[in-house]
């Protein structure tokens, strides 16, 4: 069903192109967030994010949508039902913030289900800052009712044309406010009730995978074209402004951080750029539609620098957000709405306004303000009041004994099944099957020997280049027998831990690989030199008698 008479097939290409990229994102949050995660609270990161897909696609259509883009129920706070599971979808878009000009020409249903999908990425972010705490069951309903209760009604007011703060002059052209301040409000309220991880902040959560990471770091950045270049709803030259826009934002972010990194910490990281750059996608949310090209650079610019340094934030607050949302989208989504009045250029848009380095005076900066703290006190109010709820019926915060394994608490699966050792290289690139080599052959003792012993020690298995070098230079000093496996040990003095975006953390249990050779009384010497040589500490390293199997009568 058609909402107008006239489609225009290009815009509403372009719409549903952007709804594709935007729903990416969604598993790009998920795979970015996971490999941040301890490897065994993966899967658990995954699916609190992908169920969003679930949940809120259902929610929107019931009667989220209806709340955020029905007629205005007279208030300017939220709209009536008369959309209730869209039904009766008579008229089209309104042509006000997302539009450049003249008549939406789109079907209802592209707008929907591109609208569906920022209501749907929204309370996702906040799984980053909960990473470790989350009951399943108690996170769909929290998904459930705060995309109705909060996000809805945000989205009323901002992107519905009879909207409070629309009409009182706030600018959010795709979710500074909408999306990002809400869900870092969000944040704040949650994380008082689900509290902090078991041992935070004294004990150590490196990351499992930062490839996971970056790989969801570029969805994101691929599907924030969607994101803020759908927005206008027609495909022009406002979009192609937008889609430039945000990735120069994005690319300024990246290089602040790092240079800030640098400066910091000694050292620029891959975690450490991509982060600038998704808080310069956050902060140029709001700006998108509304600045020029270099007031994007300066919007991006300013978010690497501020949001890197607002990573203290949750120290500051002793908020255990443990994957930096607040620092990254909460600020930066407030930054952004706030540099609107600054940076805002009625020459972009006309459906803009002047900001204040454009000639346009404090009154357009004044109604960001007040868009800003209005949007954040009542997304914090309502988000405590939800996650306090569930908590006390269904239960939010996961029991603190399963919170280091949620996978199997809650899945009974693991996200990966290979060891530190089993990670390491093998012998090189495959190869036909042949006869072993006389040499190799040599090496090897031709009988059982006839004093053994069993010598076991831990190696580095950072210094293991290839399993084979290890095993070669066992069997060469006389080795007839090689177990390898994973390890964790103590150490006299913690070992420094890097952990993302430029943290470092103090362990007192250490990754080690352990290994037990047997071997000839003669050629004990000679094992544990070659251990030492791979970590081993010569006073930790054990050599005990032993009886062969084949002795045993």
């Amino acid at each position: 069903m058609l909402a107008q008479e006239a489609v225009n097939s290009g815009d509403t290409a372009w719409v549903l192109v952007c709804t594709g990229l935007v729903l990416f994102m969604t598993p790009g949050l998920a795979a970015f967030y996971g490999g941040m995660v301890r490897t065994r609270n993966v899967l658990a990161m995954l699916q609190q994010n992908m169920v969003a897909l679930g949940v809120v696609s259902l929610t929107w259509v019931l009667v989220g949508y209806t709340i955020a883009f029905g007629d205005d129920a007279g208030s300017g706070l939220f709209g009536n039902l008369e959309l209730f599971g869209l039904t009766d979808l008579k008229t089209p878009p309104a042509p006000h913030l997302h539009v450049v000009a003249g008549q939406v020409t789109i079907p209802t249903l592209a707008f929907v289900a591109y609208q569906m999908m920022f209501a749907v990425i929204t309370p996702a972010l906040v799984t980053g800052a909960t990473a470790g705490r989350l009951r399943f069951a108690g996170w769909v309903a929290f998904l459930a009712i705060w995309s109705i209760v909060v996000y809805a009604p945000i989205a009323h007011w901002l992107w519905h044309p009879d909207g409070w703060l629309a009409a009182f002059g706030t600018q959010d052209w795709a979710g500074g406010m909408v999306v990002h301040a809400s869900a870092g409000a969000a944040v704040l309220g949650t994380l008082l009730v689900v509290g902090r991880r078991r041992g935070w902040p004294r004990t150590a959560s490196p990351p499992n995978s930062i490839p996971l990471t970056i790989l969801g770091a570029g969805i994101l950045w691929f599907g924030w074209f969607g994101f803020n270049g759908g927005d206008g709803l027609q495909a022009n030259g406002l979009a192609a402004q937008a889609l430039i826009n945000t990735h120069l934002a994005a690319a300024a972010g990246m290089i602040v951080w790092l240079v800030a990194e640098r400066l910091k910490d000694g050292h620029s990281t891959v975690v450490g750029g991509v982060s600038g750059a998704v808080a310069g996608l956050a902060t140029v949310t709001p700006a998108a539609g509304y600045v020029n090209t270099l007031s994007a650079i300066a919007i991006g610019a300013i978010a690497g620098f501020v949001c890197h340094f607002a990573l203290r934030l949750k120290y500051l607050l002793r908020l255990d957000d443990a994957l930096d949302v607040l620092a990254v989208h909460f600020v930066g989504g407030m930054l952004g709405s706030l540099l609107v009045g600054f940076f805002g250029d009625s020459g972009v848009n006309p459906l803009g306004k002047d900001g204040l380095f454009f000639g346009g005076g404090g009154s357009l900066l004044w109604h960001q303000v007040v868009g800003v703290v209005t949007v954040v006190v009542f997304s914090f109010v309502l988000s405590w009041a939800i996650a306090a709820g569930v908590q006390a019926t269904l239960g939010l915060r996961a029991r603190a004994e399963v919170q280091d394994n949620l996978d199997h608490a809650q899945q009974d699966a693991d996200a990966y099944h290979l060891g530190g050792v089993a990670g390491l290289n093998g012998s090189g690139a495959p190869q036909r099957r042949r006869e072993p080599e006389r040499g190799r052959d040599a090496q090897r003792p031709a009988r059982p020997p006839q004093d053994a012993r069993l010598v076991t020690a831990t190696v580095d298995p950072t210094l293991l280049p290839t399993t084979r070098e290890l095993r070669d230079a066992l069997v060469g000093a006389g080795a007839t027998a090689i177990v390898l496996f994973d390890a964790t040990v103590s150490t006299a003095e913690p070992a420094a831990r890097s952990l993302p975006r430029g943290f470092w953390q103090d362990q007192d249990l250490v990754g080690r690989a352990r290994v037990e050779v047997v071997v000839e009384r003669a050629a004990v010497p000679a094992v544990l030199d070659v251990l030492v040589r791979y970590g081993a500490d010569r006073s930790e390293c054990f050599v005990q008698d032993v009886q062969l199997a084949t002795d045993v009568r």
